[in-house]
C-alpha cells in the first residue's frame, strides 16, 4: 500500500505525550483523520486518553474523523482546554477565530 507523509502539530497535553510540537508521519494513502489518529495512538499510547474529546483540524480547519487526508496535509491535535492552560497561545489567528466560532 502506498505511503504518504503528513505533518502533525501537537498542542498542550498531546505535545507532552509526543515530546515535540510537530512531527512528520508516514501513513497509507487515502487514510482518514480518524485512522491517522489511530496510527498516532499506536505510536504514542498516551494519546488514547484524548480519543473522545480531541479536536482535530486539517490545514487549520476543524475536520470530522471521516475526512480523507492528502499528501502534505497538516493534522492538528488539540486536546480540550483545562483550567488555566492556554493551548491557543501558539496557534495562528485563523485557528483562534475558528475555535471561538466552535465554542460560542
Amino acid at each position: 500500500e502506498p505511503i504518504m507523509n503528513i505533518s502533525v502539530r501537537c498542542f498542550a497535553g498531546c505535545k507532552d505525550i509526543v515530546g515535540q510540537s510537530a512531527i512528520t508521519v508516514g501513513v497509507p494513502e487515502g487514510i482518514t483523520v480518524g485512522e491517522a489518529f489511530d496510527v498516532l495512538a499506536g505510536e504514542y499510547p498516551g494519546l488514547e486518553r484524548y480519543r473522545s474529546s480531541l479536536m482535530l483540524a486539517v490545514n487549520t480547519d476543524y475536520a470530522s474523523r471521516d475526512v480523507k487526508l492528502k499528501e502534505g496535509d497538516e493534522l492538528a491535535c488539540i486536546p480540550p482546554v483545562s483550567g488555566g492552560c492556554d493551548i491557543h497561545a501558539d496557534m495562528p489567528m485563523k485557528e483562534l477565530t475558528k475555535s471561538r466560532d466552535v465554542y460560542v
